[in-house]
């Protein structure tokens, strides 16, 4: 199982029936894979579709079905599409129960960046800061280290995306809840230490309690 399966994996058991999620593009959008079909959660996509889905056979993608990405879906029965306009004013009215976003950076503060790097071509920023935003429950999905260097650190050196604090970091390695005290180590992946978090993160760490062994869905 490789890193990336294993933080959509553990995403996944966060979600519960009746939510309406965003899956940001990349990594976040594998949590999907790791549902029942059954899960009764409904997945919206800022360019205005709820009800989206993988497609249900290799072939069927249409350049009139697509993902925030641009990767082609398939949809459920009785989805929806809309514009953009009402896309956002669902997202900026509080009516996303959930968000999971990749990142770059997430600081000791709970702040996220992930938006852009710069002096580095920016596509555009998406739907991220109205994400951040506006969801009900903010997730990043992203690995705990880029070229070994720290993504979980003191003080976020990238443009934030946004103020907020978000809820929930979940990485290869590890779980970790952003609070007003700081980092809280919650969860450390099977066959990994505190101590080799620890070492992979440059912010804070607090352990009120003896974290416990991440799950993952099956």
């Amino acid at each position: 199982m490789n890193e990336k399966e294993i933080i959509a994996r553990r995403v996944a058991l966060e979600l519960k029936r009746g939510d309406l999620v965003n899956l940001g593009i990349g990594l976040p959008t594998m949590v999907a894979n790791y549902l029942p079909s059954d899960a009764g959660i409904s997945f919206q996509s800022e360019n205005g579709i709820i009800g989206m889905s993988a497609l249900p056979d290799p072939g069927l993608a249409g350049t009139d079905l697509t993902d925030a990405g641009g990767s082609p879906i398939g949809a459920l029965p009785g989805a929806c599409a809309f514009d953009s306009a009402m896309s956002f004013a669902l997202i900026r009215g509080g009516h996303l129960d959930v968000t999971v976003l990749g990142g770059l950076q997430v600081d000791e503060e709970g702040q996220l960046a992930n938006w852009m790097v710069p002096g580095k071509m920016v596509p555009g920023m998406g739907g991220a800061m109205d994400l951040v935003s506006g969801a009900k429950r903010v997730i990043v999905a992203m690995t705990h280290t880029a070229k070994g260097a720290p993504k979980i650190i003191r003080k976020c050196t990238l443009p934030l995306t946004s103020v907020r604090r978000v809820d929930l970091v979940v990485t290869e390695m590890a779980v970790i809840q952003p609070t007003e005290e700081g980092l809280v180590l919650l969860e450390t992946a099977p066959g990994v230490t505190v101590d080799q978090v620890v070492a992979a993160s440059e912010a804070k760490l607090l352990m009120p309690k003896v974290p416990g062994v991440m799950g993952i869905a099956a």
